[in-house]
């Protein structure tokens, strides 16, 4: 790749950035504006008159500046960013972008909820888009992935009646962003194919911790190429740096109270902070020869490819370090297309991919005004463009000449074709016969197969919120016979799931439970088995007048040291002062924070502070919900008498002994008599003990926490 190029897409917008600051008011058309308040009018009391040019634009634009949201993926958040390849895949594909690790190529990468209206919260349960537009040499090339590996229904044909049934119905427009209605559930009921899918919806990557803490995954099936014609079907995933993590149902719905941008303003705050987002670039791939080697069909959108059987070779990174500079400009701007493709990856026969080719162009044809939205700032390849195509709505280029057509003689055939040993595009050469039919192969007739083994792969704590998520989704449904295909839906895949299941909504459970006739599971779809890294993590300290400065110094330092944020939450922002005299910074008020923003709750001591927190009904609420979600709690010194008073259980005092202990239990830490929390050569570990224990995400031995927990 010409280095000239490297990561130029940035270079490239400036151009279309306008700087307001300290500058003159003026009109479109570059005119000095006096006056912006008042329209001109035939008296101060008299008619506006229409002459009032200022004031026609000003209006006109405020009137025509909505454009259509898009049907789906309609909430979104982007960023920008670069990837590199971690070494050259010439072997398996030709695309330049994956050759030479000391380029970085821009990209911009939009995440995204499902089914909600742009105005929805984050938090809902969904899926989420992960699309990417890589700007290489070679043009553009628009990565189009979910964080679910599967997709509902095997053929594009059938996807306007699954968005139709899944989307608010349409005689009261209820419900918003969310399936728990009768509509979806009949579609379901009725479409034996979604029953893998739908699994993947009711478990815990429907409700992510965080987009940075997210997979991503191609679905479809594509095809690298290399140089010599030998091709590869291949899957492509996204996998976080910081592990696959979730929210717990509860939590995400009082985070879309609270904080309904939740998820996006986490992107932000990270990037702004320098806690980049990365993701490795992982690729599955299959020889040709090896098409029909398996116990399903590649082809199938259904069906994930086991990455025991099919492992995932990872490629390369991406890093997101940029926040956009206008959101209506380059989010809501941006076109992705599963069929911007480069040299050396091609398409396959999957239906469902088949039928994305044709929506994606054809939906911003209509929501971008025209066939020009490829010229949007936002949009525009870094690749040079030359080509014969002119005119039409919003066009931006002024292209010179008079010719506009091949061959030609005037302009000595310019611009011409670029042969294909020279790097022009050409399609995998594939042999493709068969009689014209509307059917399906039976290779995608299993349809509860691969859900057995979702199912099997789950821990024990998965499966128990999957069937409280059927619960609350299918609670929303009014027709009885609906709640009751569904059971006998999923007694295909496991008699017990299905009995819960129908425990839960007043359904009757299946007369004979099916047994388990599939032994298989896979490993790597359990969150459990993700990454685990405190880096990034927030925690939240609560703290008045009077608390232990020292021991919130010492503790925030190694917080910090080991990349977690603190935030001090107390009754008032301003200042607190401590029991020294000195000064902390109150980040939130209790008005403005809740447990549910933090993956970690830090009490410290000081009699004044604890004693004025055990006062406070926000405070001990504070500590009881987090630990009902299964969050580390940590204590020191007078900090544990807090935890004490409150609900919880693993909150231990040392009683009488005068040496400084820690104590562990179930993610709940407490240590009294210490004057050090962060020397390790003494008894008082409290800060690295507490690290770990934030980096493991949850605390699920919690066991039974309802019990002791109120709601």
């Amino acid at each position: 790749m010409d280095k000239t190029n490297e990561y130029s897409k940035d270079e490239q917008l400036k151009p279309y950035r306008a700087d307001h600051y300290n500058k003159n008011l003026t009109t479109n058309q570059g005119v000095p504006v006096s006056h912006t308040d008042d329209s001109l009018k035939a008296g101060s009391r008299g008619p506006t008159l229409m002459e009032d040019f200022h004031f026609r634009e000003k209006l006109t634009h405020f009137d025509h500046e909505r454009i259509p949201e898009r049907v789906v993926h309609a909430r979104g958040f982007g960023a920008h960013g670069y990837f590199q390849a971690y070494e050259p895949m010439t072997e398996f594909t030709r695309a330049s972008f994956l050759q030479d690790p000391s380029v970085k190529t821009p990209v911009f990468v939009r995440f995204s909820t499902a089914i909600g209206s742009r105005g929805s919260a984050d938090t809902v349960r969904d899926v989420r888009g992960f699309a990417t537009k890589f700007y290489t040499k070679e043009g553009t090339y628009d990565l189009v992935a979910n964080n679910i590996p599967v997709f509902f229904i095997h053929d594009a044909i059938k996807f306007p009646d699954l968005i139709h049934a899944l989307k608010p119905e349409p005689h009261n427009e209820i419900p918003q962003a969310s399936g728990a209605h009768d509509t979806f559930w009949d579609f379901v009921a009725s479409t034996p194919e979604t029953a893998h899918m739908v699994l993947w919806l009711m478990s815990d990557r429907a409700i992510p911790q965080s987009f940075r803490m997210m997979e991503g995954f191609s679905v479809n099936t594509f095809r690298f190429f290399n140089n010599q014609g030998k091709a590869h079907f291949v899957k492509l995933h996204w996998k976080p740096v910081l592990g696959t993590h979730s929210l717990v149902w509860d939590e995400a719905q009082k985070l879309a109270g609270k904080d309904p941008d939740y998820n996006r303003r986490d992107v932000w705050d990270a990037i702004n902070r320098g806690d980049f987002p990365e993701f490795e670039l992982g690729v599955q791939m299959v020889k040709e020869e090896d098409e029909f080697n398996f116990d399903f069909d590649i082809l199938d959108a259904t069906k994930l490819w086991p990455e025991e059987v099919i492992p995932v070779k990872k490629i390369g990174k991406m890093t997101l370090d940029r926040n956009v500079d206008n959101f209506f400009a380059e989010t809501e701007q941006v076109a992705f297309h599963p069929g911007n493709v480069v040299p050396g990856i091609d398409f396959t026969n999957d239906p469902l991919l088949q039928g994305r080719l044709f929506s994606y162009l054809d939906t911003q044809l209509i929501r971008l005004g025209g066939p020009n939205f490829h010229e949007i700032p936002i949009n525009r390849p870094i690749a040079p463009l030359h080509n014969n195509q002119r005119d039409g709505y919003h066009r931006m280029t002024i292209d010179k000449g008079r010719v506009s057509y091949f061959p030609n003689a005037l302009q000595g055939n310019s611009p011409h074709p670029v042969p294909d040993q020279e790097g022009g595009y050409v399609h995998y050469t594939e042999k493709v016969e068969g009689r014209k039919v509307r059917e399906r192969s039976k290779s995608f007739n299993d349809h509860y197969r691969q859900s057995k083994i979702f199912w099997n792969s789950m821990s024990p704590i998965e499966k128990q919120h999957i069937i409280e998520a059927f619960h609350f989704e299918l609670g929303g449904v009014m027709d009885k016979q609906v709640k009751q295909r569904i059971v006998d839906m999923y007694n295909n895949i496991d008699g017990h799931l299905a009995t819960q299941i129908a425990m839960g909504i007043g359904a009757t459970p299946p007369a004979n439970p099916s047994k388990a006739d599939v032994s298989d599971s896979s490993p790597a779809v359990s969150q459990e088995n993700t990454i685990k890294t405190a880096k990034t993590r927030q925690v939240a300290i609560l703290a008045e007048n009077g608390v232990n400065f020292s021991e919130v110094n010492q503790v925030m330092n190694a917080l910090n040291s080991a990349g977690l944020h603190c935030h001090i939450v107390s009754s008032k922002q301003g200042m607190i002062t401590g029991v020294d005299g000195q000064q902390l910074e109150v980040n939130k008020s209790w008005l403005g924070a809740g447990s549910v923003m933090y993956d970690a709750v830090y009490v410290p001591g000081g009699r004044q502070s604890v004693d004025q927190l055990m006062q406070l009904g926000d405070a001990l609420h504070f500590i009881n919900e987090a630990f009902k979600h299964a969050k580390t709690i940590g204590a020191t010194n007078e900090g544990v008498d807090l935890l004490t008073t409150s609900q919880i259980k693993g909150a231990k005092t040392a009683g009488k002994d005068t040496h400084a202990q820690l104590v562990k239990d179930q993610g709940v830490l407490t240590i009294q008599n210490a004057a050090d929390m962060g020397n390790h050569n003494q008894e008082g570990y409290f800060s690295q003990e507490f690290i770990n224990a934030i980096a493991q995400h949850r605390h699920w031995e919690r066991a039974n926490q309802k019990k002791f927990i109120p709601a």
